[in-house]
């Protein structure tokens, strides 16, 4: 596929420029905080 096609493709392209990142970061952060409520029920630390 080359460029040409790829070009003013009426700004969904631009938009998976944005979007795609932002979704990456977001599971990231969703994963995260997920694996430390789930660690923290399990371990419950000193002052709980």
């Amino acid at each position: 596929m080359s460029l040409t096609v790829l070009a003013h493709q009426g700004g969904w392209d631009e938009a998976l420029l944005v979007a795609g990142p932002l979704l990456l970061f977001a599971g990231i952060v969703w994963h995260a905080k997920r694996r430390a409520v789930k660690q923290s029920q399990a371990n419950p630390g000193p002052d709980e």
